[in-house]
């Protein structure tokens, strides 16, 4: 079983939104059907990074990573095609 670690960003105020789950499809559904407290006043939200991982520990590790400072840094990084396709 894998547990996914994602990043959402909204399409309303362009913030990130990180989290984690077992089942991907099914959480970016709950995101966007406003069933998820966090989220529901900023959809709608667009998946833009996700990460497998082999257990909830190491899940939960990666998103408290990536939700610190050098985690966005990495993000950014990483998703710079994505926020800049030109350059």
């Amino acid at each position: 079983m894998y547990y996914y670690v994602y990043v959402l960003i909204s399409e309303k105020d362009n913030l990130f939104y990180t989290g984690y789950t077992k089942d991907l499809r099914g959480r970016l559904s709950e995101h966007n059907s406003g069933n998820v407290i966090s989220t529901r006043f900023r959809r709608p939200l667009k998946l833009i990074y996700f990460e497998g991982c082999l257990s909830q520990q190491d899940a939960t590790r990666r998103e408290k990573y990536l939700k610190s400072g050098n985690g966005k840094i990495y993000l950014k990084s990483r998703l710079r095609h994505y926020f800049y396709p030109t350059g």
